[in-house]
């Protein structure tokens, strides 16, 4: 293991304990210039809102999502036609007929009436401040005790400053600028958007931005949203135009932006953007200094219960990307103590209790069609974004991906039923804000149905860290279900005796030996670990509730019968059943390593075997591998 892997590792286990942190050491990230593009702008969010600001003195651009701003409209995308064709597709992976199944599987499991709907920006907020090209003094810095952007900046001996936050308390994103001498801002406001919207002037102080998001050839696009902005100067005027309002002269500005849709819920779209956006205006006007220590004292009610000091050095006093590109050459333990809690920040922003749960980029996004469609990847991604929720003090952020587990049971029963005929509940390899359960993208990766297991385990954590006895009893029911769909899915070997899941993949990798041609095939070890997993969790919340005796016999009895986990020729933990691994395989996913986490059927106690397993298969897939862990 490297020595960054050892700082990571450290990082962790730190993680679970609070730990002072040097008082003259702020977190912040700090930068010397602009941002160029957008995955340099500065993150800001409250959950439901989203800015990323980019800090230009010029022409300043503050990029706005809101959580529920998607393609598409309430729709199912299973496939019935997978019923009919499962016992045939079984036969041919089991006659190491593989390619065909897949072929088959493409044809009768994949969706063909829907395959994912892309979550969507609002648009931005565009601030033009004549003559300002020739600045000095310039620095933007995100406080991550305080969860605000500020820019700040000098031109002609004038200080200039911006301010911005999402406010968790008066659900408003919030621009405070102001010059050193009065009379010195002049500048304009417009929203812009990349998708067709209305933008309109209400007054001499206010824009409205109102649109309509898209959808495909199968799912109409539905959600309306809005985006409301009013502009409060002191001194100065400001004059409307067709799209935007100038000021000139003024001593400082704030200005408020409200967003919401009509959006109630994955079922519902019957919500009233407009009225959404009149109740939280109400909260614009107030008294900055205060709105500004509401705002912080809310956000640090979450963030200041874990506090990590692993010391500092010289390099703590360049500017942030100075010292990440400098880190494989520097001693920089804050930047690790500094990574750590931003990961923090990211979660707080980007999933708060009521809402949505963070997606593959959290909840920012300024695209109309990002990469894979800023959904929820779930055989990875989802799941990941929560790893630190329980164990850094973030109980409360988990939330939002609880309630979609929920909401995914509620709407994976049709298609376990129609889809496999099986009883409980069923979720393939992503999901979106409709909560859709078919299989999408292609037969290389789409026909993965353990999603729900490694959901569950999400569900039991959650009373591991608790011990909440009622909270359990609310979510037995789908670890319950989930557990049925097994006792009915699962399915003998001919050719080793073992119940297996099959079709299956390993999360989107393939075996060298069938490298662009299969992928689907039966026994896999992440499945089987998944499986084994709920099957002891499930039977363990019954136990614990005094519920289904003979249920929990009958999982018992289904748990012996999985393939055990396997050591290959590489003394590596085999992928697949059979010792297909390829020491030169470098893939980005490491599923079968699911056991020892976030899993806990691996230890170095008491399955030291397996353990060094798995450590050969880190040290050949080697540190390149995890591609996902960076986008």
């Amino acid at each position: 293991m490297t020595r960054k892997l050892l700082k990571i590792a450290l990082v962790v286990l730190l993680s679970v304990v609070s730990i002072s942190i040097d008082a003259q050491e702020k977190p912040v990230l700090w930068y010397d210039k602009p941002a160029r593009y957008w995955e340099e702008a500065l993150p800001l969010g409250n959950g439901r809102l989203g800015a990323m600001v980019y800090g230009n003195p010029v022409t300043e651009e503050i990029q706005l999502n809101e959580e529920t701003v998607s393609a598409g409209s309430p729709y199912k995308n299973y496939n019935p036609e997978a019923k009919g064709a499962l016992a045939t597709i079984r036969q041919l992976i089991f006659a190491g007929r593989y390619p065909e199944a897949q072929a088959l599987a493409g044809e009768k499991i994949l969706s063909k009436n829907g395959f994912g709907m892309p979550y969507q920006t609002v648009g931005s907020l565009r601030l033009d401040f004549p003559s300002h090209e020739n600045y000095t003094n310039f620095r933007r810095e995100l406080d991550l005790e305080k969860a605000v952007a500020t820019t700040a900046y000098t031109v002609n001996g004038v200080d200039y400053k911006r301010e911005v936050f999402t406010s968790f308390v008066d659900q408003l994103v919030i621009v405070r600028l102001t010059a050193s001498q009065p009379g010195k801002l002049t500048f304009s406001a417009s929203l812009t958007c990349p998708q067709k919207v209305d933008v309109t002037v209400s007054g001499k102080n206010a824009l409205i931005l109102e649109g309509t998001t898209k959808g495909d050839d199968f799912t109409k696009g539905s959600i309306c949203f809005r985006a409301d902005l009013k502009l409060d100067l002191q001194g100065g005027k400001s004059v409307a135009g067709d799209t935007l309002l100038s000021v000139t002269n003024a001593n400082s500005a704030t200005i408020y932006i409200a967003m919401a849709t009509n959006f109630v819920n994955y079922k519902d779209i019957s919500g009233n953007p407009s009225g959404r956006n009149k109740v939280s205006m109400k909260n614009a006007g107030k008294n900055y200094a205060r709105a500004l220590q509401a705002h912080i004292s809310a956000y640090q009610k979450y963030y200041n219960r874990v506090s990590l000091n692993l010391g500092r050095t010289s390099q703590a006093d360049k500017p942030t990307d100075v010292r990440i590109k400098e880190f494989a050459i520097s001693d920089d333990p804050h930047l690790v103590a500094l990574y750590f809690q931003f990961g923090r920040y990211l979660l707080i922003s980007s999933s708060q209790p009521g809402g949505q749960p963070a997606n593959l980029q959290g909840i920012w996004n300024q695209k109309l069609n990002p990469a894979w469609k800023c959904r929820y990847t779930t055989n990875i991604n989802a799941e990941m974004n929560y790893w630190p929720a329980e164990v850094t003090n973030l109980r409360e952020m988990h939330e939002p991906f609880l309630q979609m587990v929920k909401e995914l049971y509620e709407n994976g029963q049709e298609a376990a039923r129609e889809m496999y005929g099986c009883r409980g509940w069923v979720l393939h390899h992503n999901t979106d804000l409709w909560r859709m359960n078919g299989a999408v993208d292609r037969a290389y990766c789409g026909p993965w149905p353990t999603c729900n297991a490694w959901l569950c385990q999400h569900l039991w954590d959650r009373y591991l860290y608790s011990g909440d006895k009622e909270y359990l009893a609310s979510v037995y029911p789908i670890l319950k279900s989930a557990s049925e769909f097994f006792v009915d899915f699962l399915v003998r070997d001919p050719n080793t005796g073992y119940l297996v899941v099959t079709p299956s993949n390993s999360p989107e990798n393939s075996p060298s030996i069938w490298k662009g041609k299969a992928n689907l095939f039966a026994g896999i070890t992440m499945d089987n670990q998944l499986v084994s997993d709920l099957f002891s969790n499930t039977r363990s919340a019954a136990q614990i509730l005094n519920l289904d005796k003979q249920f929990c016999d009958t999982i018992l009895s289904l748990k012996r019968q999985l393939p055990p986990m396997q050591v290959g020729q590489y003394g590596q933990l085999q992928e697949w059943f059979e010792d297909w691994d390829n020491p030169n395989d470098h893939h980005r996913h490491i599923s079968h390593l699911w056991g020892l986490f976030p899993g806990y059927q691996i230890s170095p106690y008491s399955s030291p075997i397996l353990f060094e397993a798995a450590r050969n298969t880190l040290i050949q897939r080697g540190d390149p591998s995890t591609g996902w862990s960076m986008g």
